[in-house]
């Protein structure tokens, strides 16, 4: 059996484990899920997040080595950047229109008064931009940043590549570091199904089925989104500008996407992602190594479609209506709240309170929805970590087209 029909398999029994478990008792799932489920979920979670920092470094500096010539890097980056952000502002549109078509708001029962949700600030914009360039590396590798450790890797990459064969020795050492790398990636893999039933089993016991009846509108609207965007929006591009067929890059990619399912993080599913889009989907690995890192911190579709769903949700709730100059106000913002927030834990919540407080709308409305976020989070961390694979496939097709077009 295939590892992605195991993944499947473990993902479907851990949603009915967790259906399970919100009949049994309180303190006995409690239990359970201390001594069991979270130990195992952990674990797993560990293992790959074990290994983000040095694949990170490793992969972003051969692939910057590889592309040699820095005009180039640069061009990738807009390339990469303007992806995300033209895609980022589709998401929020999508799910703007689904939130005022489904109206899931209406007719509920929410008990807005007995809510209470602790805000967090975000970091100025030109704070981020300026914490790109790390002052101590090695501090930025144990703190897991990624934006720094990304900037740091393409320096040493472009050094490589312009002192060619005085370095000859350390860039096969990078090399030799990745083949490690990869080796165990592919050994934790293996424990991927036990993690995936845990944490998916885990969190379905934990929201419980009142929990999710409540807000079953919220988070109908919040999936048919994601489903719209990747279907969609990924998709036409795939088709028309990578000039494939959008079925066998999601056939292709698909073990990336249970994995995000299971660990809710971009970040921890990162070696996952790029040994799929380099060995399945074909996509040249200076051009992965540098795309799906970037990506992973700064892309966030799913987490935009999460903040225009919740936003028009809060603004129905609360009978706060939006006019159109909100809406605009709502998808500028989010969108450039992405790259500004990047790296700031519970980053999504941390950008919705910024919507939120950009149109006039409660924060606390914020707490109706933490109840079911754990499980909205696997499904938009699946469609994040698509988007970065679909950019790195675009620009890898079209790099190879521009070659082969001028070989011959």
């Amino acid at each position: 059996m295939t590892l992605t029909k195991k993944i499947l398999i473990a993902l479907v029994l851990g949603v009915f484990a967790g259906i399970g478990f919100s009949f049994v008792p309180g303190d006995i799932f409690s239990v359970i899920d201390v001594y069991a489920l979270n130990p195992v979920g952990q674990i797993f979670l560990n293992l790959i997040m074990m290994l983000v920092v040095p694949i990170v470094f490793v992969s972003i500096v051969l692939g910057a080595a590889g592309l040699g010539d820095p005009l180039k890097l640069g061009k990738i980056g807009i390339q990469t950047v303007a992806f995300y952000l033209v895609t980022t502002a589709a998401a929020l549109a999508i799910g703007v229109g689904m939130g005022y078509l489904l109206e899931p708001g209406q007719g509920g029962d929410f008990n807005i008064g007995e809510n209470t949700y602790e805000e967090q600030s975000a970091p100025p914009i030109m704070d981020t931009l300026i914490n790109i360039i790390p002052e101590n590396p090695i501090n930025a590798m144990s703190s897991g940043d990624m934006l720094q450790i990304i900037a740091f890797a393409v320096f040493i990459g472009v050094a490589l590549a312009a002192l060619g064969d005085k370095t000859k020795r350390i860039h096969q050492l990078f090399e030799e570091a990745n083949d490690i790398l990869i080796y165990l990636v592919n050994l934790v893999m293996k424990t991927a199904p036990y993690g995936a039933f845990a944490l998916i089993a885990s969190a379905i016991g934990d929201a419980g089925l009142n929990g999710l009846g409540s807000m079953a509108m919220y988070m109908v609207t919040v999936v048919l989104s994601l489903i719209l965007h990747g279907a969609i929006t990924y998709s036409l591009a795939i088709w028309a500008l990578g000039k494939a067929n959008p079925l066998n890059f999601y056939k292709g990619f698909f073990p990336a996407m249970s994995v995000a399912f299971s660990t809710s993080s971009s970040s921890a599913t990162l070696p996952v992602s790029m040994k799929m889009a380099q060995e399945k989907l074909g996509v040249k690995k200076s051009i992965s190594s540098f795309v799906q890192p970037l990506g992973a911190t700064i892309n966030m579709d799913g987490t935009g479609i999460m903040q225009a769903v919740a936003t028009v949700f809060i603004s129905q709730v609360y009978a706060i209506d939006l006019g159109f100059s909100d809406i605009i106000i709502v998808i500028l913002t989010a969108t450039l709240a992405s790259i500004g927030t990047a790296g700031v834990p519970g980053v999504g919540l941390v950008m919705l309170a910024m919507v939120l407080k950009q149109v006039g709308l409660p924060v606390e409305g914020i707490a109706l929805i933490l109840g079911v976020d754990r499980i909205l989070d696997m499904l938009r961390t699946s469609l994040n970590i698509t988007g970065d694979a679909a950019c790195a496939y675009i620009i890898s097709e079209s790099d190879k087209r521009r070659e082969a077009k001028s070989s011959g």
